[in-house]
């Protein structure tokens, strides 16, 4: 039987075919999968094969299926029914032709435009940014609060607004008559179905994902005339989405530099109350609709990444961010960063809806937390404090002009600041230096518990007093030319009114107990509060349910029990796939050392001796000489590094090594990419090569590429076990325990699984970085005696698992000599 063709740029090698035919089975499914593929087997060609492919024949389908549905009366002669189902293609044809037309013109006069540039023509005028723009009149009305219209209550939204908008965008797609479909543009018409939104972490991640996607060719998503050659393609509609902070083209609010700035900044400039001079000159408006769609026809024409999509943006004089809302419904694949898909909010602002799509997220491994932390929150007492502050100088001056339910929400919002204030206070007095709190202790002050806090929250955001509060107060302090920052607090807290913070706190009070956890800790001679999700589950389960398919795809996966347990419990089925690698079984070396002449090598933290660290450091000194290239050892922590680093030093192991090879170390505060500039330059140049001492998890460890000289063994020592008695920790121990209880399992197992995975999981990370081509090949060396047991060998990856040979030496004389035939049949070959 011959193989699925997924229009693979080049001769797919079997484990990509099962990859990708895999794939293409669960999307069809309409299933939850989890998909592993290490490092240089080309993950990113099989997600984009597959899944556009799928894509592409599930148009088809409808296609046909429209043709099918065209029905005429039974009487009616068979000609007449031939007719109408040609007059329906061809009306279909003529609607998707037209649009394909309109961005074949934009291509040619891209290409024109780029050959005129290279003759020393300008692309176009630069449009002039007023020198005024800066949004600081001197005018206090500005910090008036609206009189507030309380319509949340009455369950009715804006005219026109609907539920996946936030109001801002709402509002300015109103404006532009986007929300009513204005314009008839019909071309468009059987554009908006189905399409794939692809995750990943970063935009750099994106944009290599991106120059992969410009690599494929696909068939149309129409069946092609007859006379035509089925060789015939159709070019990708591709979008890429990003925060204000990529695409932000006003350069008197990029320049402010960080994303809650310029989206604090963003919105004072679309506020109805600045004059219009002060207004960005970028934003859609009804008068510059047509540099709007021709924004949407510049981003299809091409597949463009974040900086072409702000290039396309100056070139139209038209704001990238809002005018990319046009084109989602157009494309078939949408680009974005994690934060813009998993936080519902942000979902809303860009006025995504997931229901019926295909999502891929990649680099999954941190897909639980990514969920965590963007869930999970902080506010500390000299937030409180200043913010309190802020909104008493506020009060002092506009009292007299606070009227009906303004009054009473400002005054309800310095009552919660006190209760939490005086929560802390309390907590200060005491010895301790932190633990868990209840939600309710929080809220004990006088009167709150009769505080709507929804209601309270809803209006925070709606009338804008977080800005207003915050503008108003660093008025004040210019006018005083007082100090308005307080030296404790960070830059990121800088960046956004403080409220916000608070408003943001508040809204995890109102989560049910068993989502999630409080903490409170004391730094500094000051008090954080702390929120922590302990249930990832709860936030992806909505895109889960909307989707018509979910794919979490990763170099690294394994092991996968954790996403069964904490991400999809609810799931009947779940689809794993873990792909072998392309090397050959000749190309790895992997042992495990877990004894040596003076017994079990143990490097858990209690165990962590002198003694076990010069044995260690005398390990190495026996698989050094053995490494023609770079060698890479991992240690759990930052702080056995500079343990052992102290140890080494004392003993006078270091020179020992350092005569073997160069000795780089990351530590904390030295920038990761010197330290790896300096390493690689002393293997390329060294004929002895080089050691890097690393942290599994730490800076080196993930996204950094070990591929050929630069990383032919890497040894890790000991399990990056995390500190499982911080209250953190414990809390989400106790909770996957009470989870456990509850499906009836032993007690103990599903804590300890955890804390098993998050260690392995980390460590498969680490190992990975040392084959990233098909070509390439190592040794990977496991030391501690942990990595001899069946329950951690077995959270490995598979490709890493299958090349342990069923007898192998696990003391370090065995494995010197397995290390020694490896290396030179290596460097002789």
């Amino acid at each position: 039987m011959a193989s699925k063709d997924f229009h693979h740029p080049f001769q797919p090698y079997d484990i990509q075919q099962q990859f990708m035919e895999a794939m293409y089975d669960c999307i069809e499914r309409g299933e939850v999968g989890i998909f592993e593929s290490p490092t240089g087997t080309g993950k990113s060609l099989s997600l984009i094969c597959s899944s556009l492919t799928w894509l592409r024949e599930h148009r088809r389908k409808l296609f046909d299926e429209a043709l099918a549905a065209v029905t005429v009366d039974d009487d009616e002669p068979a000609w007449m029914a031939e007719h109408a189902v040609d007059s329906r293609r061809c009306e279909m044809r003529h609607m998707r032709e037209e649009f394909e037309a309109r961005l074949s013109t934009v291509r040619e006069k891209d290409s024109k435009l780029k050959e005129g540039h290279a003759h020393g023509v300008p692309l176009r005028k630069k449009r002039k940014v007023a020198s005024n723009d800066e949004f600081s009149p001197a005018d206090e009305e500005q910090y008036v609060l609206d009189d507030h219209d309380d319509y949340t209550d009455g369950k009715k939204p804006p005219s026109g607004q609907p539920s996946s908008y936030s109001t801002e965008t709402a509002k300015l797609m109103e404006d532009l008559g986007m929300l009513q479909q204005k314009r008839d543009d019909n071309s468009l018409h059987l554009l908006k179905d189905l399409k794939i939104y692809f995750c990943s972490r970063t935009h750099s991640q994106l944009s290599q994902f991106v120059g992969e996607l410009q690599r494929v060719s696909l068939p149309p998503g129409m069946p092609p005339e007859p006379a035509m050659s089925a060789e015939v393609s159709e070019p990708l509609k591709h979008l890429t989405l990003g925060s204000r902070k990529n695409l932000c083209i006003n350069p008197k609010v990029s320049k402010l530099g960080s994303l809650t700035a310029i989206n604090e900044r963003c919105m004072e400039l679309q506020q109805t109350s600045a004059a219009v001079e002060h207004k960005c000159p970028f934003l859609p408006k009804k008068d510059n609709e047509d540099a709007v769609l021709d924004f949407r026809d510049h981003t299809l024409a091409k597949i463009r990444d974040i900086e072409d999509m702000v290039e396309v943006g100056r070139r139209l004089s038209i704001c990238p961010y809002y005018a990319s809302r046009t084109v989602t419904e157009s494309a078939e694949m949408v680009t974005l960063p994690y934060p813009l898909l998993l936080q519902k909010t942000a979902r809303e602002a860009l006025g995504i809806s997931l229901r019926g799509h295909i999502i891929i997220i990649d680099e999954a491994h941190n897909l639980m937390n990514a969920i965590e932390g963007i869930y999970s929150t902080h506010i500390s007492e000299v937030q409180l404090n200043r913010a309190r502050d802020s909104l008493l100088v506020y009060l002092q001056k506009f009292r007299n002009r606070l009227k009906g339910s303004n009054r009473v929400f400002v005054t309800q919002v310095v009552r919660v600041i006190d209760s939490l204030l005086l929560f802390v206070t309390r907590l200060l007095l005491t010895n301790t230096t932190g633990g868990t709190i209840d939600a309710d202790e929080l809220l004990c002050g006088k009167g709150v518990d009769q505080i709507d806090l929804a209601k309270l929250i809803r209006y925070i955001s709606e009338s804008k007093l977080a800005r207003k509060v915050e503008g108003y107060a660093s008025h004040v302090a210019q006018l005083q030319k007082t100090p308005i920052r307080n030296t404790k607090e960070t830059q990121s807290e800088h960046d956004v009114p403080t409220l916000a913070h608070i408003q943001t706190f508040l809204m995890t009070l109102m989560n049910p107990s068993k989502e999630g956890r409080f903490f409170w800790s004391r730094e500094s001679d000051t008090c954080i509060l702390r929120y922590m999700l302990l249930d990832p589950a709860v936030h992806f389960q909505d895109i889960v349910h909307d989707a018509r398919a979910v794919i979490l795809a990763g170099g690294t996966m394994s092991p996968m029990d954790d996403y069964r347990h904490q991400l999809f419990p609810y799931l009947p089925r779940l689809v794993t796939f873990s792909c072998g690698h392309l090397i050959p079984p000749s190309n790895l070396l992997i042992r495990t050392v877990a004894t040596d002449q003076a017994g079990p090598l143990d490097f858990s933290y209690k165990s962590r001796s002198s003694a076990m660290i010069l044995r260690i450091g005398q390990a190495l000194l026996d698989l050094a000489p053995l490494v023609h290239g770079g060698l890479v050892v991992f240690l759990p922590s930052y702080g056995s590094l500079e343990q052992v680093a102290s140890c080494w030093r004392k003993e006078a192991l270091l020179t020992k090594l350092e005569d073997i090879k160069q000795v780089f170390w990351d530590g904390r505060t030295e920038p990761a990419e010197a330290t790896f500039k300096a390493y690689s330059h002393a293997v390329s140049t060294n004929r002895k090569g080089a050691i890097l001492l690393s942290v599994i998890g730490g800076k080196l460890s993930e996204g950094i590429n070990f591929s050929d000289d630069l990383g032919r063994c890497v040894v890790v020592v000991g399990l990056p076990f995390p500190n499982l008695e911080t209250p953190e920790w414990k809390a989400k121990m106790q909770y996957l325990e009470d989870k456990a209880r509850a499906r009836g399992e032993t007690t103990g197992a599903a804590s300890r699984e955890h804390a098993e995975n998050v260690c392995m999981r980390a460590v498969n990370q680490a190992v990975g970085r040392v084959i990233r081509h098909k070509d390439d090949w190592a040794g990977i060396v496991l030391m501690d005696q942990r990595y001899a047991q069946k329950r951690i060998r077995e959270k490995l990856p598979g490709w890493i698992r299958e090349s342990f040979p069923t007898e192998s030496p696990s003391h370090l004389r065995g494995v010197t000599k397995d290390a020694k035939r490896f290396f030179d049949g290596k460097t002789r070959s």
